[in-house]
């Protein structure tokens, strides 16, 4: 189970750094100058160290939740240990997708004075401050769970497709105002929405499968036995 895991969090690796951040770049669109130097901005979005924060998020949040996932030694041990990871992997990945949504509808709303407004260092302060709140809320929410890692997958799952529903509407309205960088907010927000999408299914899969796995050797064991 272990090795499907390492397997999963290379696929998912590849697909966020091969996939989802060029489809970025993409979702610009149109008969722009960035669009023309598609090659050049990939590469600028690549040496940009802001962006490798959202992408380390995912990337990590991928392989811990797959990890819980299989291990379920825990359960004779340090319950509260792998709480407090869950915990903190969900909340950073909904505080992640919050933030997108929010971003994306200031951009609508007035991109030129929202984008003047929000920096580098406000959206990461606003991130932080909302993993915090989010996190207290996953505690409350999954400390008497002994499916902790089942729940914040739903979690995961329905948070990034209500994201979507915001932003997507969001990126069709900046797109057709023709405005240079309102778009660029919208796109990663999409781009953002999917890849925790996808986060969530690899954990789902495992989860599935060692289910199965395990009733399988349930029943060759009452065989056994019988």
């Amino acid at each position: 189970m272990r090795r499907w895991g390492i397997v999963i969090s290379l696929l998912y690796a590849l697909i966020v750094l091969g996939l989802l951040v060029p489809s970025a770049v993409e979702l610009v669109g149109g008969e722009t100058a960035f669009w023309r130097d598609y090659a050049g901005n990939l590469k600028d979005i690549y040496g940009t160290w802001q962006i490798w924060l959202p992408i380390a998020a995912a990337l990590l949040g991928q392989a811990a939740l797959l990890f819980l996932s299989v291990d379920t030694s825990w359960k004779r041990l340090k319950p509260r240990t792998h709480l407090g990871v869950t915990c903190a992997v969900a909340s950073l990945l909904i505080a992640l997708l919050t933030v997108a949504a929010i971003v994306a509808c200031g951009a609508t709303a007035n991109a030129n004075w929202f984008l003047d407004y929000m920096d580098w260092g406000k959206a990461f302060a606003l991130w932080a401050g909302l993993w915090a709140l989010w996190g207290v809320v996953f505690y409350l929410y999954l400390k008497d769970s002994s499916r902790m890692v089942t729940h914040a997958v739903k979690w995961l799952l329905r948070g990034s497709v209500l994201e979507l529903l915001i932003v997507v509407p969001c990126h069709v309205i900046v797109r057709r105002r023709d405005e240079c960088c309102a778009p660029i907010v919208t796109g990663f927000g999409i781009v953002t929405g999917i890849a925790v999408m996808l986060l969530s299914f690899g954990p789902s899969v495992l989860l599935l499968y060692k289910k199965h796995l395990d009733g399988y050797t349930r029943t060759r064991n009452a065989g056994a036995v019988s």
